[in-house]
């Protein structure tokens, strides 16, 4: 079934979220729906029993938890995520190269990590970075410290091999493929004008207040949070939509689909500030018609303004560049659960289970980086800070999935825009569903190939998903995924080999109202002594980080949402501070 323009918007949403109940739960597709071949794989990526065997050490106590042997070091960073490696490199940096990482899993890079089916690299997780804004300038010198960003003829550019290839997106709209992700196709002029009207509303909150990418760089300078984005934060998206008059299906529909891809869940959960942030912090948001400055009846095409950057790994190939040095220089400790972290009178004590060992170990350093989601930190950090103990009760957390599918060859299309980087079905019929990224859109040779299709759903806003991501078998995530994509892909049960799904139980933290308020008080009570770190031989001035004596906290969890630039730049800065208390 494919929505049309004319169908009102509380009958689609019944009618899809019907069909994908059915769907999930195993129920007989109709006799015009295509059925869903035996296709082979299972779950992968992340090590779920081992976060439950860490759940379960914690609640025995006791002798579980003696150490077997005792390592020491001058700083260890708990977590090996994009802010964990980031610290790292921090650390690098500013020449201290006697540290730690530990991470759970096999592989570093948290919710920005890689894998392969069949050969064939694909993400299993994040899967670009949008070129980074003027504010972002840890993540600009970590870019350029790669050689992706070089300054040529006085202005910046961008390794034309890793933006993303064109055509980069489309959209399945009213029964055909159109380009771009907002719907265009027989649109009516009201739906334009609702278009229009949203993007002069973001243009006038960012021009009252600017909003900026990481977030703490909007309120670190004057130590508040903007009165505006107060405002914002203190309602969710779909509140400050009725209050503006905004109800085009069409574009609530869009706006919802941007919560969710970016914030795990949509328009009833998300803040208002979280959901403006979205364009404004970025690269705004354009209405047909207009060009960069907001005028109107102009057909400039501005590229740049909505490049990404981005490998067939996805993220995961930023991380693996974060994690080599530590890989050779013997930093980088994977399979270790952290259990406890205790302040002591010297120095701070680390204790974790070491999976390839089976065996408890401790760590004693000067510092300790707590790179961990809060609400593991909450729970291994003996004697917890209340702004740790108040986060942890406060944060909401959304459950993920990745769906990669290897497919043999190029799948059929229906009409309408050619095939794209990333793929979106307007109104999906599974629960969550964002569409798919092609990871081999990236590649120069233009002879058909097998390639690998990863399928995102967020599931913050699906009731019980966490239980059921843990209890269900990987064939109840399939078979919906398999008949939604068929529909605009006839012959993918005949080109598809394999899937492998990556579950998160915890992806990221929802940016609900009021978490901007709680968490910019952390933040301001940090910001009170500047300091700075080194970046590419240059001093660079930290952004503030929660604190605890000898402990520092980085996470993208501080700041309410999870993206790339967020997490690195609040890695970078705790591990900055650590090097300086050394």
């Amino acid at each position: 079934m494919v929505a049309t323009t004319s169908m009102p918007g509380t009958m689609q949403r019944r009618q899809f979220l019907k069909a994908g109940a059915v769907l999930a739960g195993g129920g007989l597709l109709s006799a015009c729906e295509p059925a869903v071949k035996e296709l082979e794989g299972g779950f992968t990526g992340i090590q779920m029993d081992r976060g439950h065997a860490l759940r379960d050490r914690l609640k025995r106590g006791g002798a579980a938890l003696e150490p077997a042997v005792v390592h020491r070091t001058q700083v260890v960073i708990a977590g090996g995520g994009v802010a964990g490696l980031s610290a790292a490199r921090s650390l690098r940096l500013a020449g201290v190269n006697d540290f730690a990482l530990l991470e759970l899993e096999d592989q570093a890079g948290g919710n920005s990590r890689g894998g392969q089916v069949k050969g064939i690299a694909c993400p299993l997780g994040a899967h670009y970075l949008p070129v980074p804004g003027d504010d972002t300038h840890e993540v600009q010198d970590f870019l350029e410290e790669l050689g992706l960003r070089k300054r040529v003829s006085g202005r910046w550019q961008y390794d034309e091999m890793t933006l993303c290839h064109s055509p980069q997106e489309r959209l399945f709209f009213d029964g055909h493929w159109q380009e771009g992700l907002l719907p265009m196709q027989g649109v009516q002029p009201a739906t334009l004008q609702q278009y229009q009207k949203f993007s002069a509303l973001v243009g006038a909150l960012s021009r009252e207040a600017p909003f900026t990418m990481p977030t703490m760089k909007s309120w670190m300078h004057g130590r508040s949070l903007p009165a505006a984005h107060l405002a914002l934060d203190a309602i969710t998206m779909e509140t400050w939509l009725a209050q503006n008059g905004l109800d085009d299906p069409q574009l609530r529909w869009y706006l919802d689909y941007s919560c969710r891809d970016d914030y795990g869940a949509g328009l009833s959960r998300v803040s208002a500030w979280a959901a403006i942030a979205y364009f404004a912090s970025r690269h705004g948001f354009h209405a047909p018609g207009e060009d960069n400055n907001g005028n109107s009846n102009s057909n400039q095409d501005d590229a740049e303004r909505d490049s990404v950057l981005t490998w067939p790994e996805g993220n995961g190939w930023l991380s693996k560049q974060l994690a080599a040095p530590l890989q050779s220089g013997g930093q980088l400790r994977v399979g270790s659960s952290v259990l406890r972290i205790a302040e002591t009178r010297d120095g701070v004590e680390v204790d974790v289970h070491n999976a390839s060992a089976d065996r408890i170990e401790r760590w004693v350093a000067q510092r300790c980086v707590v790179a961990l989601p809060v609400f593991i930190a909450a729970r291994v950090v003996q004697s917890a800070p209340d702004f740790l103990l108040q986060a942890a009760q406060r944060l909401h957390w959304a459950p993920w999935l990745v769906a990669n599918i290897h497919i043999d060859g190029p799948l059929a299309d229906r009409q309408g825009a050619a095939p794209s980087w990333d793929n979106v079905l307007f109104a999906d019929e599974v629960a969550g569903g964002l569409g798919y990224v092609d990871a081999g859109h990236q590649r120069l040779d233009p002879r058909p190939a097998p390639t690998v299709l990863s399928y995102y759903q967020a599931l913050g806003d699906l009731k019980d998903a966490r239980r059921l991501l843990s209890e269900q078998s990987w064939t109840y995530w399939r078979d919906p995924i398999m008949a939604s994509l068929s529909r605009v892909h006839p012959d993918l049960s005949e080109r598809a080999t394999r899937m492998e799904i990556t579950r998160y139980g915890h992806a990221m933290a929802i940016p609900m109202p009021g978490d901007q308020a709680f968490l910019s008080r952390i933040g301001v009570q940090a910001a009170q002594d500047q300091r700075f770190a080194l970046s590419n031989g240059e001093r660079v001035p930290l952004t503030p980080t929660p604190t605890a004596g000898r402990l520092s906290f980085a996470h993208a969890d501080w700041s309410g949402y999870s993206v790339f630039e967020e997490a690195f730049t609040r890695g970078f800065s705790a591990g900055g501070l650590a090097s300086l208390s050394l």
